[in-house]
């Protein structure tokens, strides 16, 4: 008896600490051109394996080795964030000096564990539901969204930051990594939503509410535009504002918004740029009934917005983080509290689609129910 696909798959990404530490302990390996061409020779091996895991399936989906190599780079990333903050040793140390010296900041320490952590279990996860023949289009979309944020914000970061004269060839690995979860999150967009059976007088119903008639959207439109308001005004902030409320924020509240690394001013223009416009367009799917792609949509937001918000409020605390850019002790919870916050809004919005999605079907003909004209 075989065991399930997901054992497989999280056994195999055990095995990157070891590969780690050898490589970290053979001088052979450490050169910053060979590090590159190792590490697609790891990723190619570990391609191999998983490709002799499954070999006696049939039809096994493209994305199964998305998810499962990935699996495997979420460990590597678990063993940096591990060592960095002291509690192993003997793993990273050529890969920082040789390959990426950025993955030692505070930002990229906190993406680690996001990486080895959430996206780990949410690999295994789907992989266990791909095998067994349920759906995990909305994990996937989730997954997507932290992704591609983390992208956006930690390649061009390192550019612009202090650690931009120290770019590697190791670097060029992000680009699959930026890349691959663009195709994903086209490829399940693509597939149909599994939307429930609701008569269709129930969905005419509830699309004539009104906002002010349903409560918790005017609520979360309320607060999306109080999230709005703080993209902006925060997009200003790293953009060097001359007023003096963006002179106050920034230095005494968070000065982690002028840390060289890059990556919180990259951060937060993300937001200013991507997730001002989505978190606008979800405003308008709130008011407007039949938008169905507000299922999809509020799924990528979230996911990115709570990835983004994950790394830069535990930068802004991280020991790795110089004293003078570290949240100020007396203005601790004010700054934790706005930034859960915001981190929150999309999460609740993605939660009140799922919870009760009526408002969000395509009308159909009195009588039909949802699934019957997707039927004709």
């Amino acid at each position: 008896m075989r065991p399930p696909t997901e054992i497989c798959v999280f056994l195999l990404s055990l095995l990157a600490p070891g590969v780690l530490y050898t490589m970290n302990n053979i001088p052979a390996f450490q050169e910053p051109l060979g590090l590159l061409g190792l590490g697609m020779v790891v990723l190619g091996s570990v391609l191999l394996l998983l490709l002799l895991t499954v070999r006696h399936m049939q039809n096994v989906d493209p994305l199964f080795y998305v998810f499962a190599e990935f699996s495997f780079t979420c460990l590597v990333g678990l063993t940096n964030a591990l060592e960095q903050d002291g509690f192993i040793h003997g793993f990273m140390g050529f890969y920082l000096k040789k390959g990426e010296p950025h993955l030692s900041t505070a930002y990229s320490v906190l993406m680690c564990y996001w990486d080895g952590v959430v996206h780990f279990l949410i690999f295994l996860l789907i992989i266990h539901r791909m095998f067994n023949g349920k759906s995990y289009r909305e994990l996937g979309l989730l997954w997507a969204g932290s992704s591609i944020a983390n992208q956006l914000v930690l390649i061009p970061g390192t550019v612009i930051g202090k650690y931009g004269s120290s770019i590697r060839p190791a670097f060029l690995r992000n680009v699959p990594f930026f890349l691959v979860p663009f195709w994903a999150a086209s490829l399940l967009l693509s597939r149909p939503q599994e939307m429930p059976i609701i008569p269709a007088d129930k969905v005419a119903l509830e699309q004539k509410k009104t906002l002010f008639s349903r409560p918790i959207d005017a609520v979360l439109s309320v607060a999306m535009l109080a999230a709005m308001a703080f993209t902006v005004f925060r997009g200003f902030v790293v953009l060097d504002c001359p007023l003096d409320t963006c002179f106050t924020y920034l230095y005494q509240y968070e000065p982690y918004l002028k840390d060289p690394v890059g990556f919180p001013k990259v951060t937060m223009l993300v937001y200013l740029f991507y997730a001002l416009p989505l978190l606008a367009v979800c405003l308008y799917g709130l008011t407007r009934p039949g938008c169905s792609w507000m299922l999809d949509w509020t799924l990528l937001l979230a996911g990115a917005l709570t990835q983004t918000q994950w790394c830069h409020i535990g930068a802004s605390f991280h020991s790795r983080t110089p004293f003078t850019y570290r949240v100020p002790g007396d203005k601790w919870w004010p700054v934790v509290i706005l930034n859960v916050l915001y981190a929150a809004i999309p999460i609740l919005l993605a939660l009140r689609c799922y919870a009760n999605p009526t408002f969000f079907m395509k009308p159909v003909t009195k009588g039909q129910t949802n699934a019957e004209k997707k039927k004709n």
